[in-house]
């Protein structure tokens, strides 16, 4: 049985904000997203998030999800927090687990805890690192045997131990008995006053229980969070790693360090991102797909051979294959543009489907609309879907031709090969294969002057 503690409960004071700390995003999302994301590939019985500041708005953005949320308050350490979670763990046999995690350290991989897990045996493992510069990080004092002896903060370190460049991370898994009988035995005399998880260690070896360990497989896994500096570090960090992974996948990245992934991207073969994209929420990218500059896309689905000019913004919609959008086109939810077809520059569209081969070239807004194939739409054309209270449909079919500046007032069909002259407001079905138009007769008036400037 595994149960998973997540440390949430600290204030964030260095990071000058309302917002409690693990809501903080890193690529898109909170901090404790990501942490939950890694404990949930572990399939753990239970989840278990210690909040403490900002605890209600905490418990807000997760509610309805499987989770226990337990109160520390006050914040005593992070021994005292783990006390807290003591009567949500779930217990059967002596391979009965808890690993802890922190909420403010959120790019820790689901591969690395395995391995944590796998090192702990019967014992205790923790995750530990070496570090250039250690400080400010626990240290790992190890016995003349080379075991872990304890863990000593750095505030309560002699010089000597201060010199060790193993580190605690924080992150460790333990047999949950024995975690409940250690912490009734730690107390807080030390210089911060607080009860230190860690000291568990000490009395890991008190008892004869082997202490393992293991280790990240990149450094920036147990990276914590504490101010805007860090976050921002942070983000290029997981935003360098994910490009790396989609280079060695094969995608084209003209230049990795301008690339923000704030979701799941996935992407066929020789697909090519220009610079400056951001993608969010699940994208898929077919075979061939180019992505010009600057564009912006969310939940969607480009099909095979598609080009996206630059700055292009597509949000809840799927374009077919060897389709041509932007540059400064809009896709709105619902928009589904079909093989072939052609948005160009200034065109929006919203609840629309845009058949095989059809065009809008220019400056138009198409929304709540159904167009054939082959559907020329003229630059300045718009379809008046909304009364102010109720939307309705424009259906325009096969082979059409709107000319430019038409309005489309719904609910309107445009027929089958027919022609709407340029400036129509059209109001009333247009029939199939004949012309359709509708303007006032045009009027000069012989002798006019313009006014003049008395005085």
């Amino acid at each position: 049985m595994l149960n998973i503690i997540i440390l949430a409960a600290g204030l964030g004071k260095r990071m000058q904000s309302d917002l409690p700390k693990v809501l903080h995003s890193i690529a898109g999302q909170p901090m404790l997203s990501h942490v939950l994301d890694a404990a949930r590939a572990l399939s753990p019985d239970r989840v278990i998030v210690v909040v403490g500041h900002g605890a209600d708005r905490v418990r807000q953005a997760y509610a309805g999800q499987d989770l226990e949320f337990v109160l520390q308050q006050p914040q005593q350490g992070t021994g005292h927090a783990v006390m807290q979670a003591l009567p949500e763990l779930l217990e059967g046999d002596a391979d009965d687990t808890c690993l802890v995690l922190y909420g403010d350290v959120p790019l820790v991989q689901a591969d690395t805890l395995r391995a944590l897990l796998r090192a702990r045996g019967n014992g205790l493992a923790l995750l530990t690192e070496t570090l250039d510069d250690p400080s400010g990080y626990g240290r790992i004092v190890r016995d003349d045997q080379g075991r872990v002896a304890r863990i000593v903060e750095h505030k309560d370190a002699s010089p000597a131990e201060q010199a060790i460049t193993e580190v605690n991370t924080g992150i460790l898994a333990a047999p949950t008995a024995d975690l409940r009988r250690w912490l009734g035995r730690i107390d807080n005399r030390n210089a911060q006053g607080e009860y230190y998880l860690t000291d568990i260690v000490g009395l890991a070896v008190q008892d004869g229980v082997s202490v393992a360990h293991a280790q990240p497989a990149a450094h920036w896994e147990t990276l914590g969070v504490n101010s805007r500096v860090q976050q921002a570090q942070l983000e290029r960090i997981w935003q360098g790693e994910q490009a790396r992974r989609l280079l060695e996948q094969g995608v084209t990245l003209a230049d990795p360090a301008r690339f923000d992934l704030r979701g799941v991207l996935s992407c066929g073969r020789d697909v090519f991102i220009d610079v400056g994209c951001v993608f969010e929420g699940t994208v898929h990218l077919a075979d061939g797909v180019r992505i010009g500059p600057h564009c912006v896309i969310r939940d969607a689905r480009i099909g095979a051979g598609t080009v996206l000019d630059a700055y292009t913004h597509i949000e809840g919609a799927q374009v077919a294959d060897a389709a041509r959008i932007g540059p400064y086109a809009r896709l709105r939810p619902g928009a589904d543009i079909g093989p072939e077809a052609h948005v160009g520059n200034f065109v929006e569209l919203k609840k629309t489907r845009l058949g095989r081969g059809s065009k809008a070239n220019h400056l138009a807004y198409l929304g709540d609309a159904v167009i054939g194939d082959r559907v020329n739409i003229g630059a300045g054309t718009i379809t008046c879907n909304y009364d102010g209270v109720n939307k309705f449909q424009t259906v325009i079919e096969d082979d059409a031709f709107i000319g430019s500046d038409t309005q489309l007032v719904a609910p309107v069909r445009v027929g089958h090969g027919a022609t709407l002259g340029a400036g129509t407001t059209l109001t009333r079905d247009a029939p199939p294969d004949e012309l359709t138009l509708s303007r006032a007769r045009q009027q000069s008036v012989p002798g006019w002057k313009r006014p003049v400037r008395k005085g």
